[in-house]
């Protein structure tokens, strides 16, 4: 899954649990930092398992062979 966060970083990984809440848990999770330059994606930072509070939470996609599925946006 690749979730994006109001402060405009983009964790992938494992998708593990949720709970009423929207927190979601991830597992091997990688943590992209939201790049001022266009062109240039930087290193990934390796969190492992990571918990991202609902409230953070801005998107939530699944990474597929084809184009990524959009299941909630704000």
């Amino acid at each position: 899954m690749r979730i994006r966060m109001t402060d405009g970083r983009t964790l992938v990984g494992l998708f593990l649990c949720t709970d009423r809440d929207c927190n979601v848990i991830l597992g091997s999770a990688q943590e992209f930092l939201k790049s001022t330059d266009t062109f240039s994606q930087g290193e990934p930072r390796v969190l492992g398992l990571a918990m991202i509070p609902g409230h953070h939470v801005v998107s939530i996609e699944v990474e597929a062979l084809g184009p990524p599925i959009t299941f909630w946006s704000q």
